[in-house]
C-alpha cells in the first residue's frame, strides 16, 4: 500500500472528512486529496502533523500492505452510514495487519481453524450442525465458560471495536483465516450472542427457504445451550418461566434471559403465547434494552496481546514497536514494581 493509501486508511478509520483533516494539519483539502491519490508526496513536517492528527505513528504510513480482507457477513443497524462503515473497515484492516505481523514471528503458533461447512435446509439441521461442532471441539453438553478464548484456541481471530453505536459484528477472511469482530460496548451475553451468530455464518451453508440471519440466530442458542441441556435445565414442558430462574441460567451459560425464552419456545418447552407474554413483560419493564439483575461480564481477546508480550520478552521487537502493534500503552506497572523490588533486594544484600 502506498503512502497515499495509508493516509486515506487512517483518515477513514478516524472518521475524518477531507476538510476536517486539512483544517487539523493546516493544508488544503485539495492537498490531502492529492496525497491520497499519490499525485503529491507530503513533506516530513506534514507527515508528522498527519500522524498527530490521526493518532498513528509516522511508521504507519510506510507499512506495506500484508493482508487481503474479504468480508463475509456484516451485522449492523440500518442507520449505520457509509462513512461509518468505511471507518470500521479501515480500523479493522489496521488491526488485522498488526495481528498477522506479530503472529508471523511465531510460525508454530499459526494453526488453521479447519472449520466444517455444513449444508442446512431446516431448523433441525441447524441443531444438528451445532451439536456436530461441539463434538468436533470436544465440548460435551456443559456451559462454555469463555467463548472468546474457545474461538481463539480453535484458530479464529477475535477482535473488539469500540466507538460505533450502530455496528454489531462482522465476519471475514484475512489471508484465508476466519476473523470475527464484535462491538466493544456490550454486556457479555450480548457479546457472546454476536460471536455465536458470526460463528454460525462461518460454519453454515444455508440453502432452501432458510434465511442466513434466521439460521445464524438459531445456531447461537443451539451451540451455547444444546436442546438436551435446555430440557435438563427447564424441563420438557413448562407453563411459565420465572425471571429469577432466567437470570440464573443467563449467568450459568452466558446466554441472555430473552435468548433463553426464544430457546424454550424454539424447542416447544413453552408455547408461543407464553413466550409472547414473557416478552411483553420485558418490554413493559424496559428489560428488553437492559435485562434486570447483575450483567454478565464481557470477555476479552488475549491471544494477540499475549504474542506481543512474548515477542517483547524474546527481544524480537522493541518496546516502542510492541506498543505500536498493541495499539495502546504497554502494561508495565507490574514489571516496574518487580524491578524496583529487585533493586531494593540487591541493595539490601550489599
Amino acid at each position: 500500500m502506498t503512502i497515499g493509501g495509508r493516509i486515506k486508511q487512517a483518515r477513514k478509520a478516524g472518521n475524518f472528512s477531507l476538510r476536517k483533516l486539512a483544517d487539523e494539519i493546516g493544508v488544503s483539502a485539495m492537498a490531502i486529496s492529492k496525497y491520497e491519490r499519490d499525485q503529491d508526496v507530503p513533506s516530513s513536517g506534514v507527515l508528522l502533523r498527519l500522524s498527530q492528527a490521526l493518532q498513528v505513528k509516522v511508521d504507519f504510513f510506510f507499512r506495506p500492505s500484508t493482508v487481503s480482507v474479504q468480508l463475509q457477513a456484516y451485522r449492523k443497524h440500518a442507520v449505520l452510514g457509509v462513512k461509518e462503515q468505511e471507518a470500521i473497515q479501515m480500523r479493522i484492516q489496521d488491526w488485522v495487519e498488526r495481528y498477522l505481523e506479530v503472529e508471523s514471528l511465531f510460525p508454530e503458533e499459526q494453526h488453521a481453524a479447519n472449520l466444517p461447512l455444513r449444508k442446512v435446509t431446516s431448523l433441525d439441521e441447524i441443531e444438528t450442525a451445532a451439536l456436530e461442532l461441539r463434538d468436533r471441539w470436544s465440548l460435551g453438553y456443559d456451559a462454555i465458560e469463555n467463548l472468546v478464548q474457545l474461538l481463539e484456541d480453535r484458530g479464529i481471530k477475535v477482535g473488539i471495536i469500540s466507538g460505533f453505536e450502530h455496528f454489531d459484528a462482522c465476519t471475514f477472511k484475512a489471508d484465508g483465516d476466519p476473523v470475527i469482530v464484535t462491538k466493544g460496548e456490550l454486556s457479555g451475553d450480548r457479546q457472546r450472542f454476536n460471536l455465536g451468530h458470526e460463528l454460525g455464518h462461518l460454519v453454515l451453508d444455508v440453502q432452501g427457504d432458510l434465511k442466513p440471519e434466521q439460521a445464524a440466530n438459531r445456531f447461537v442458542g443451539a451451540f451455547l445451550v444444546p436442546a438436551a441441556t435446555a430440557r435438563f435445565e427447564l424441563g420438557a414442558n413448562r407453563t411459565d418461566l420465572n425471571i429469577n430462574e432466567l437470570h440464573m441460567l443467563k449467568h450459568k451459560y452466558g446466554l441472555s434471559m430473552q435468548a433463553w425464552i426464544y430457546r424454550a419456545k424454539d424447542l416447544s418447552i413453552i408455547t408461543e403465547n407464553t413466550a409472547a407474554r414473557l416478552f411483553q413483560q420485558f418490554r413493559v419493564n424496559d428489560w428488553h434494552r437492559q435485562e434486570p439483575g447483575k450483567p454478565y461480564p464481557s470477555e476479552t481477546p488475549m491471544r494477540m496481546e499475549r504474542l506481543i508480550y512474548r515477542a517483547l520478552a524474546e527481544d524480537l521487537i522493541s518496546r516502542s514497536r510492541a506498543q505500536e502493534l498493541l495499539g495502546k500503552p504497554l502494561q508495565l506497572a507490574w514489571e516496574m514494581e518487580a524491578l524496583q523490588q529487585n533493586d531494593l533486594a540487591i541493595r539490601s544484600g550489599n
